[in-house]
């Protein structure tokens, strides 16, 4: 079980890894390319949480791909509950950044029957869309090293 599939090290770990960067900074991109972003709260917060769970994801990718690099697969203890609790931190910011967002954005399109902000409103669906993609890797990661330390499968 040394090689479980998401675990710190592997190839699959890495690809979570970057799949949650490469949303996360999508969403990021297409959101601060839109000039009044800064006018409502979740989009803010959007921003925040995404921009936290860019770098948390960068630098975990980066131990990923040392890891992989020297052939080592990382079951230490405490790094294992270190990922396990950023992972579940970011994962809950990240959904709820990408829920208001998506119902602000909601609100925008549906409710007031158009969107007074043009190409804007593109951007914010864009932007929302990446912040829930990038969610799904993250949740995935987390659930792993959640089963990888209440297995025991850590050294």
């Amino acid at each position: 079980m040394k090689d479980f599939p998401g675990t710190p090290g592997t190839m699959f770990g890495l690809a979570l890894r970057m799949s949650q960067f490469i949303f996360a900074a999508g969403s990021i991109a297409s959101m601060a390319t839109t000039p009044s972003f800064f006018n409502i709260t979740a989009f803010c917060y959007l921003i925040a949480a995404m921009g936290l769970q860019t770098i948390w994801s960068f630098v975990l990718a980066l131990l990923d791909a040392y890891a992989v690099v020297r052939k080592k697969v990382l079951h230490n203890p405490v790094l294992v509950s270190l990922y396990l609790v950023g992972d579940w931190v970011t994962a809950t910011l990240s959904l709820a950044a990408a829920c208001s967002s998506a119902g602000i954005t909601v609100l925008y399109f549906n409710d007031l029957g158009h969107c007074h902000f043009g190409k804007e409103c593109r951007k914010y669906q864009i932007s929302v869309a990446c912040a829930f993609l990038s969610w799904i890797p993250i949740s995935i990661s987390s659930l792993i090293m959640l089963w990888l330390l209440a297995a025991g499968y850590i050294r």
